[in-house]
């Protein structure tokens, strides 16, 4: 019995673990404007995505962030990405009381140069093959808004248009 244990708590650990992944995020023009690097919260719990910001050539000033519903990245416009991520049709915003979408993040500024490093963290996705994994098969999408994210007006924050956008994918 004490080894059947063992075994299914190893096997629950096993499940859980998901290598970190990172991804390729394009402007419009096709052109690479860096890297995000996406790993769980906590390797202990299926909930939670950290995403790390290595980005270049962006507009200075304030950018909205969400993770979008499907893994499509067409420019010029990204629309194939979807709408946001909302697997609990929920209404947009992080300040919306009646909870947001699963995909709205936080925002990150692009220095004087273009550059934006920043860490952000998604506490209502999940790495594993449920209704709320960022990596469904089909994937999500990570796209970046030419505005800021006013975070409460639905559908996306009056965040403007879609400048760049990375496929997110095991």
């Amino acid at each position: 019995m004490k080894t059947l244990l063992l075994l299914t708590g190893a096997l629950a650990m096993a499940n859980l673990a998901v290598a970190q992944v990172t991804i390729e995020m394009n402007n419009a023009q096709g052109q690479s404007v860096g890297t995000v690097k996406i790993s769980p919260v906590s390797e202990t719990t299926p909930m939670g995505a950290r995403f790390d910001f290595d980005l270049i050539k962006l507009p200075p000033g304030d950018h909205a962030v969400h993770i979008h519903a499907v893994g499509k990245c067409d420019a010029p416009g990204f629309t194939t990405a979807g709408g946001h991520f909302n697997p609990d049709h929920k209404q947009h915003g992080t300040d919306n009381p009646a909870g947001s979408h699963a995909g709205d993040l936080k925002n990150i500024t692009a220095d004087s140069e273009g550059r934006a490093t920043a860490t952000l963290t998604a506490t209502k996705v999940s790495h594993k093959g449920d209704k709320d994994s960022i990596f469904s098969t089909q994937g999500t999408a990570l796209v970046i808004h030419a505005k800021a994210d006013d975070y409460k007006s639905d559908p996306a924050g009056n965040a403007g248009d879609r400048i760049a956008c990375g496929v997110i994918k095991q």
